[in-house]
């Protein structure tokens, strides 16, 4: 208790005195890695970054992302067709797991608005010290404070929106010099309903607020230590796509990283700690006639080591190992009083990994670098309460009996041997053209949910999901090539890839309409495009992204496939003065997998336009705005969660929000 008044007093004493940086977005093309970057700095991206409710919104603005939408917050992305357990998240180098089992809390919601990070996105095995991609890695690095010769720096930001009534502040204030300095950082932002372009009120309220402390300290011979200590709180988030709410839900951080320079290059020495506890209920924030009330928690503790060296101009290489444990754990309640378990939904179950991995890259000549690297991982995965008996009398069972009635299997314990590599090659075959290759093999070990999830209703087996932990891990073989340039202000960068991939983890329906995993084989493909063009005054972006997912095994769609999707930008900058007009376009998508429950339907192809822009009022003071969805549309992306709203059950899917105005107001120092 003390620790949450504490984290709560941090919190308000830096919404009210500190400030946030103004997080931003823009892409940059990498003439060598396949990913999409988000960067800080000050453009007119401000006003978006400042007041979404969650910064992986920044990701919305490339289409080979997808965003996945339940309610005002928990956002889920899908890169390249592939979501959840198949994507990554590092916060600083920290993997965080969600607490809940209906994934109400992805990973990228822990991301900070206090502390807007840079956020890179990879698709490609390019390096292997955070382990194989399989989907995609969202990589998230917190900026450290910059003095500029004084000893104090900071921010305020105030800001709100219409639609929905928005309201936040946050900030952050540092203390210090380059070499050693303190931080502090925090901020509260709430919401009420959105209302969607047809002026129906979507179930998006959320409360959040979060308090950091981080510091570090450097020797003058390079040796340095870092650390962190971070609160976040979740109150009273809305779900349309959810017949729960989120009540309830705590995210507590720990971070301790160590390095210091070693023969040609440096060692680092990473150790985290994560706990996230959750609650949703369906009574809390709405009304209901069968109460129902999940308390669910994960433990996540990490340490890694890497050792990175560059003993020439020519060559760099990297060898390193990592030990991460997981644990989570669900139960279900139900009765007049809660007073009976309906579901273990997490048997109480333990993950241990670890991993080892070396790369090397070389560079043949100047025009051409080639990269390779190895990695090993052994999965260790047990339900402890498997066997714990939830139900009475004629009714009680377990998770050890659902699994076996499913799929008949008895056996709950499961180790893998996960072997990944890759190899890459950046040719430059001309002074303005690069042509980039890489081949990959990465295993992944399905999650938690997909193996041990048991969600019972002895009723209705249309109301049961039940994991299966006979399955197999995927196995996924990619090649990408692309071909990145610049010349004469013009960008550009086409690219086509494949993903083959062997027992595919698919979620599905089996004859008894019970949501159950298996494994198939699978294929994803697809092409993406970028142009840009700027002369400092103006600019302008296109970008194309188009994904396909066979189910081999069945020769039908693989579900949740985004469509084509293409995004216009026009911007213009003068004297600090910046204006952006965006138009975000989807294709109709009618391949879609109706058996497995995943998909809603075929959904209709949208056009979004999008107004915003940044103006420096004073020296230290800027006003950024925009105006969203300009035109009012009702629209959704395919990859959005039903909307199961009993006040609108026509809604095929969770809708976005109508034409929103957004505002803040910025004091740096």
């Amino acid at each position: 208790m003390a620790t949450v008044i504490g984290a709560r007093f941090i919190g308000l004493c830096a919404a009210g005195l500190v400030s946030l940086p103004a997080g931003v977005m823009a892409q940059e093309i990498s003439p060598e890695l396949p990913v999409i970057r988000v960067t800080e700095g000050q453009s007119i991206e401000e006003a978006s970054s400042q007041l979404a409710p969650e910064p992986v919104e920044r990701l919305s603005a490339n289409p080979s992302v997808s965003l996945s939408r339940m309610g005002g917050r928990g956002l889920e992305p899908v890169i390249r067709g592939q979501s959840q357990e198949r994507v990554d998240v590092l916060l600083d180098g920290v993997r965080v797991e969600g607490a809940c089992p209906n994934r109400m809390d992805p990973p990228t919601s822990r991301l900070s608005s206090a502390l807007a990070p840079l956020l890179e996105v990879r698709t490609s095995n390019q390096t292997l010290r955070w382990g194989p991609i399989s989907g995609g890695q969202v990589v998230a690095t917190t900026v450290a404070p910059v003095f500029d010769g004084s000893g104090a720096t900071g921010h305020l930001t105030v800001g709100g929106t219409d639609n929905g009534n928005g309201k936040l502040v946050n900030g952050s204030v540092a203390v210090g010099s380059d070499s050693a300095w303190l931080r502090l950082a925090g901020g509260y932002d709430e919401a009420d309903d959105y209302e969607d372009g047809d002026g129906n009120e979507v179930r998006s309220a959320y409360k959040n607020s979060e308090a950091r402390l981080d510091a570090a300290w450097k020797a003058d011979n390079g040796f340095f230590i870092k650390g962190l200590v971070s609160r976040q709180e979740e109150r009273d988030v809305k779900y349309a796509g959810s017949g729960m709410d989120a009540p309830k839900t705590d995210t507590d951080i720990m971070r301790l990283e160590l390095g210091s320079p070693v023969a040609n290059g440096n060692w680092n020495l990473l150790a985290w700690q994560a706990d996230v506890d959750h609650i949703m209920d369906n009574f809390s924030l709405r009304e209901s006639m069968m109460k129902m009330l999940t308390d669910s928690e994960t433990e996540t503790r990490g340490l890694r080591l890497t050792l990175d060296q560059s003993p020439d101009a020519r060559t760099d290489w990297a060898i390193g190992a990592d030990i991460e444990t997981n644990n989570w754990y669900a139960e279900r309640f139900g009765g007049a009083n809660l007073d009976v378990l309906t579901s273990v939904l997490w048997p109480d179950v333990d993950r241990d990994r670890f991993g080892l991995f070396a790369e090397r890259f070389y560079r043949v000549t100047p025009e051409l670098k080639l990269g390779g690297g190895v990695r090993y991982d052994r999965v260790e995965m047990s339900a402890a309460a498997a066997d714990d008996v939830f139900g009475s009398g004629m009714m009680a069972m377990s998770a050890a009996d659902a699994y076996e009635s499913i799929y008949g299997t008895t056996n709950t314990d499961v180790a893998d041997d996960n072997f990944s590599g890759f190899v890459s090659s950046d040719w430059r075959f001309s002074p303005v053209q690069s042509m980039v290759v890489t081949a990959s093999h990465s295993v992944r070990s399905p999650g938690v949910t997909e193996r041990y999830i048991a969600s019972w209703n002895n009723m209705d087996p249309s109301r049961r999901w039940v994991g299966n932990p006979a399955l197999d891990p995927e196995t996924h073989r990619k090649l990408e090539l692309a071909m990145p340039g610049q010349s004469n202000g013009w960008n550009w960068r086409p690219a086509v890839w494949v993903d083959q991939v062997d027992d595919f983890v698919l979620r599905t329906r089996n004859a008894d309409q019970v949501s159950v995993y298996r494994n198939i084989d699978a294929r994803l493909m697809g092409v993406e495009a970028q142009l840009g063009w700027n002369n400092g005054t103006w600019n302008t972006n296109s970008s194309l992204a188009s994904v396909r997912g066979e189910n081999r095994d069945d020769n039908q769609p693989l579900p949740q496939i985004p469509p084509v999707q293409f995004i216009q930008t026009l911007g213009w900058q003068h004297m600090g003065h910046a204006l952006e007009l965006e138009w975000v376009l989807a294709r109709r998508q009618d391949r879609v997998d109706l058996e497995s429950g995943q998909d809603p339907g075929t959904s209709p192809g949208y056009g979004v336009l999008n107004l915003s822009g940044s103006h420096p009022l004073a020296g230290y003071l800027s006003v950024t705005w925009a105006v969203d969805n300009v035109f009012d549309n009702t629209w959704a992306p395919h990859v959005s969660r039903a909307n199961t709203d009993p006040f609108n059950p026509e809604a095929v899917r969770v809708n976005e929000p109508g034409r929103t105005l957004r505002a803040a107001l910025t004091a740096r120092w």
